[in-house]
């Protein structure tokens, strides 16, 4: 189905080539003075000086074809050449009526849908996850859900670290413990127990105290490296250990991310690959990609045309040990092997910018790519506390993701039970939903690459551009409809009929633009342009809502056409939400 952008378009276009100009000429976009029109055209300052003719006749002559326009109600022309555009309502009607039929609201598959890779996530087993893991999850699952809404087949992976050194600090630091347990006996040869000789909340305390001593601690750190080099080199007690780590750690990562709704169809890490490495290394030495440097192994990245300084992608270091640019080529390769994606994508802090284009060029140059395969870095700002740095604790240290999600749904909790007559239990489960909700859109309203302040308070606000806010209105009609049921009626949006006051109209203008948000968003990969349609779209709602008698309404017809209204509404910000990874209750 066509956006209404473009169907506008094609009619002013047809304008400009009927008065005798280039139909180029008649691009028409949003008004940027929605007090004087809804849309607008300034082709005709654009042709004065090809036609050597004052921009107001040219307006005028193009004017004078739309009069009869069963799209444009008016086309009126402003000095100094502009064309002022108010949409017939009608015509209006009729696009909501074929957009409210059709699948998707109207948003079609792509001929050829594209199956994409979403790296996000990253975590490290044996470690919390805390806020700086927040972004990563959130954003990368609403790439994911606005990816997949548009038609293409996306697969999303965790990416675990758990191949490195904080695997080798966690085991040197049990086996200070527990030393006598016979993963530690190397002339063992029986089999290991099932059961894990640690609990997920004894890892939590491990690795941080584990890593902390290994930075003033020599022999600790030495300890460390051969466990690392332990349990990577297959030997089997430290493997043992090693998997259970994994066996503990993954179930525990699942739920918190869980309680995001954010999820994964792959739990792979840098451990998936190591065995492929060897061959990966003799494949770029055999084809002259790869040569040794000051003992290191390395591929040029480096273009004529770069402006800065570009290192070379280290592949081996001097000891021979993989690093995180090792797997994650070994990672490009697996996945073009298994999956044979179009594009793969990872969303990671904008800090690791360099370092992705030094990778995706070693897989370009290397050849582990094809050539049309598309390598995408979307890089994310920190999440700062009011302060302007790095959230933290109050006490300074970094927080727990599962405490900040508990801390937002006890301020939601609080809020909800302010003047508000709901069970106790009900009023806890609501709470968690919203929570979500505040916390995902108070992250996604902001373009991803740019630092924001997380402010609870506003967040959890049921006013302004927030997840409550949201939330709220679709609950209000969630309600109405719920009434209108009860007096016998039938809601279906098929009853859409014409706006007849400014504030429906503006309303079905704003649903009007879901197929172009949804374009857009998804050609830049920016949950920000759902969020921010989302709340033009509530706004234009509750000042229809404020000025429109809906099942006070008497004349039945009217009233049936406004039920389609809302349901439509209700349907549209159901979706976007939906494209958020968050859902609405059915009351609040």
């Amino acid at each position: 189905m066509k956006k209404i952008i473009d169907l506008l378009t094609e009619e002013m276009q047809d304008a400009f080539e009927a008065a005798g100009y280039e139909r180029s000429l008649g691009r028409v976009t949003l008004s940027n003075r929605p007090d004087l029109c809804e849309y607008q055209c300034n082709g005709a300052m654009a042709g004065a000086k090809q036609y050597h003719k004052a921009p107001i006749l040219i307006a005028n002559d193009v004017a004078a074809r739309l009069k009869d326009s069963a799209i444009f109600k008016e086309a009126v022309p402003a000095a100094p050449g502009f064309l002022n555009l108010k949409v017939s309502e009608a015509f209006l009607a009729g696009y909501l009526r074929q957009m409210a039929g059709s699948p998707k609201f109207g948003v079609e598959d792509p001929a050829h849908p594209e199956t994409i890779i979403l790296d996000y996530g990253g975590a490290t087993v044996a470690k919390t996850l805390h806020v700086g893991h927040l972004r990563s999850a959130i954003i990368g699952e609403s790439i994911k859900q606005i990816l997949r809404f548009a038609g293409h087949r996306v697969i999303g992976d965790v990416h675990l670290g758990d191949w490195g050194l904080p695997l080798g600090l966690v085991i040197a630091g049990i086996k200070e413990e527990q030393p006598d347990l016979v993963y530690f006996d190397e002339a063992y040869e029986g089999e290991y127990p099932a059961e894990a000789p640690f609990t997920m909340a004894e890892l939590e305390q491990l690795y941080p105290a584990a890593s902390a001593r290994s930075k003033t601690d020599a022999d600790f750190r030495a300890s460390a490296l051969d466990a690392t080099y332990k349990f990577q080199s297959g030997v089997r007690g430290y493997r043992a250990l090693w998997q259970h780590i994994i066996n503990v750690s993954v179930p525990a990562l699942q739920k918190t991310y869980g309680n995001l709704d954010v999820s994964f169809e792959l739990w792979n890490g840098e451990s998936s690959v190591h065995d492929q490495i060897p061959d990966m290394v003799s494949y770029m030495k055999e084809n002259g990609y790869a040569y040794e440097s000051e003992g290191a192994l390395i591929v040029d990245v480096k273009q004529d045309a770069d402006a800065k300084e570009m290192p070379p992608c280290m592949i081996l270091k001097s000891d021979g040990a993989s690093l995180y640019s090792t797997t994650d080529l070994a990672t490009i390769r697996e996945r073009m092997r298994l999956y044979h994606p179009d594009e793969i994508v990872y969303v990671v802090d904008k800090r690791q910018e360099l370092y992705f284009e030094q990778v995706f060029r070693c897989a370009r140059k290397t050849r582990l790519v094809e050539e049309d395969t598309k390598l995408r870095f979307i890089g994310f700002g920190t999440m700062n506390g009011k302060d302007g740095k790095p959230f933290k604790t109050r006490e300074g240290g970094v927080m727990r993701l599962e405490d900040l999600v508990r801390d937002t749904t006890k301020e939601m909790y609080r809020k909800i039970l302010e003047g508000r007559d709901m069970p106790d239990e009900e009023a806890r489960k609501v709470a968690e939903i919203v929570a979500v909700s505040a916390l995902k859109y108070g992250d996604l309203s902001n373009q991803a690459s740019k630092d924001y302040v997380f402010d609870v308070e506003r967040f959890t606000s049921f006013e302004g551009d927030t997840g409550p806010y949201i939330l709220y209105t679709i609950v209000r009609i969630k309600s109405i409809l719920a009434k209108y049921a009860e007096q016998g009626g039938v809601a279906d949006k098929g009853d859409l009929s014409e706006a007849v006051n400014d504030s429906e109209k503006a309303l079905m203008l704003q649903i009007a633009q879901f197929l172009t948000m949804v374009e857009g968003a998804c050609a830049e990969l920016a949950p920000h342009k759902v969020c921010a349609y989302l709340y033009d779209l509530a706004n234009a709602f509750n000042h229809f809502y404020h000025e429109t008698r809906i099942l006070s309404e008497e004349e039945e017809g009217k009233k049936k056409g406004l039920i389609a209204l809302l349901v439509f509404t209700k349907e549209i910000l159901e979706t976007c939400i939906s494209l958020l990874a968050f859902s609405a209750p059915d009351k609040m």
